[in-house]
């Protein structure tokens, strides 16, 4: 890209960064160093405020970036992830949201450990819910480094190298000082930029076709290479049953795994009621839901104005798909409104990956505090050196998701968001749905849950075409793939279900049944919340 860009893009990332620095400088000197302040903002935000930062959160790199791309790439299949991802919202709506404020405290773990033993609980779910985020982390990772990449013109693999580090470094400084509050106003402010930049391109596009959606269709189609194939199913997932059967286990991974992702559920506990937390869930909705349908304007509107080769010559993965067009869409490369339009996209994603990564942290890094430091210590750990530990956590957290995202910077990272989304289905869900809902769920059903889950969807993953054995695989030169979906969750998220059943129903332990009734109460109700 010429210096034009790059100045003008690197100023707007400036400009976004100081504004985000100094919003948690602020909010840092405004606290009071409390749990529920750190974890919870102190519960003091509305539905409209938690409904913007739960989309926010939500509307991460693999939305923006990555599903533009898997549709510029494959058409009709790439459209899977934009409906996998609104449709979950329906089972967070129904079944999650209201008894989840109503029951927890800061985390997952808190819902399940209120009519459980705490102690192996709260290990088993924290050793989760940091796994789960950890693989969220590394997607934004790597939508971060492909787009300073194609800033700096794909040349620079140091840049690359160099720009993961500093979102790394740079979301533990928002989580370890701002902590809730200050991740929360990040994430409205990313929220309203991504919806006013996607509204914008979406015109842009749709004005270049007349407003004709049909003529956009049929000339991505014929810019794909691939003719009407593009705009039918079976591009991607529909050459064998291999591939059929992982679009299966992909639309499970995405409808399932938004109720058991940490820093979504994390969101509920940050108003004051269970009222207003399904009220947020209707306001995140909204918003979420508009903007995945544009981008199904966006990843077709690549193919129709880039040109699928073009895009794939640019990131094998697609994930530039959107900057390209947004260069396209001004005038081409070396125009003033190319160079204006390209820029402010790339701000604008680059932001969205700045949000995203400090909610996650701030809910891994939750977890490491508030369920194992706190369990592994005196039940009644002093809430300042708790706090205290998740400031460390986050800064481990993040050294960790920088190494892994170094490590998986060719791959897609909405597809990356699938594998998270998978195994927060099949460790997370069942023991939620099961605590919620089973009178006769035990501590050892609830333990067997999440490790039958966890355990057989990392294994998996490992074992899978996504590590070894084809050339877009992360060590392409080995092959020691047996299992042959590159999406687990058809496999283990069955496996995290039943794990529960047989861990309960072979439980010496009886089940509680006055606890089970006191979690009841409270959760249909509201009494005795926090």
């Amino acid at each position: 890209m010429s210096g034009d860009h790059q100045t003008l893009a690197l100023l707007l990332f400036s400009a976004f960064i100081a504004v985000t620095l100094g919003i948690t400088s602020w909010v840092s000197r405004n606290r009071h160093g409390s749990a529920e302040e750190f974890y919870a903002g102190g519960r003091l935000f509305s539905p409209m405020e938690n409904g913007f930062a739960i989309a926010g959160d939500y509307m991460s790199a693999a939305s923006f970036l990555g599903i533009s791309g898997l549709i510029a790439l494959f058409g009709y299949d790439g459209m899977l992830y934009s409906v996998g991802f609104l449709v979950a919202w329906l089972v967070v709506l129904f079944l999650v949201a209201e008894l989840v404020r109503n029951c927890g405290r800061f985390t997952l773990a808190d819902v399940i450990a209120s009519r459980m033993r705490e102690r192996p609980v709260r290990i088993a779910s924290g050793t989760s819910s940091v796994t789960v985020s950890v693989l969220y982390l590394v997607a934004q990772m790597v939508g971060a480094g492909s787009l300073v990449a194609l800033l700096l013109g794909g040349t620079s693999e140091a840049a690359r190298s160099w720009t993961v580090i500093g979102v790394g470094a740079l979301m533990v400084i928002y989580v370890s000082l701002g902590g809730m509050r200050a991740t929360t106003w990040i994430q409205i402010v990313k929220a309203v930029l991504l919806m006013a930049g996607a509204i914008v391109m979406t015109v842009l596009v749709l004005t270049r076709f007349h407003g004709d959606f049909n003529q956009l269709l049929n000339t991505a189609a014929e810019r794909s290479g691939h003719g009407k194939d593009f705009l039918s199913p079976g591009l991607k997932y529909g050459g064998n049953w291999t591939a059929r059967l992982d679009f299966i286990s992909l639309g499970l991974a995405l409808v399932l795994g938004t109720a058991g992702l940490p820093h979504i559920l994390a969101r509920f506990y940050t108003v004051p009621t269970a009222r207003a937390a399904r009220r947020s869930v209707v306001w995140s909705i909204g918003l979420i839901g508009s903007f995945y349908l544009m981008t199904i304007v966006l990843g077709f509107g690549a193919a129709a104005v880039v040109g699928t080769d073009e895009v794939r010559k640019s990131n094998a993965a697609g994930n530039t798909a959107v900057p390209l067009l947004a260069l396209n869409l001004g005038g081409g490369a070396g125009s003033t409104g190319g160079t204006v339009l390209f820029a402010v996209v790339a701000a604008v994603a680059f932001a969205t990956i700045l949000a995203v990564v400090a909610g996650i942290t701030l809910a891994s890094s939750a977890s490491v505090a508030h369920d194992l430091y706190a369990s592994l210590r005196r039940r009644h750990a002093r809430q300042r050196s708790e706090v205290a530990v998740a400031r460390l956590a986050a800064a481990g957290i993040g050294v960790a998701a920088i190494a892994l995202g170094l490590l998986a910077r060719d791959l897609n990272v909405a597809f990356l968001v699938g594998l998270a989304f998978a195994v927060a289905a099949s460790a997370n869900l069942p023991v939620l749905l099961y605590s919620l809902f089973w009178r006769n769920f035990t501590t050892r059903g609830a333990v067997w849950s999440v490790y039958g889950g966890l355990i057989p969807a990392m294994l998996l993953v490992v074992l899978s075409p996504v590590v070894s054995g084809t050339p877009e695989a992360l060590f392409p030169g080995v092959d020691f793939h047996v299992f042959p979906l590159q999406n687990p969750g058809l496999v283990s998220i069955p496996l995290g279900f039943l794990a529960g059943w047989i861990g309960t129903v072979t439980s010496a332990e009886p089940p509680d049944a006055a606890r089970h009734a006191e979690t009841e109460v409270r959760a249909l109700t509201g009494a005795g919340a926090v």
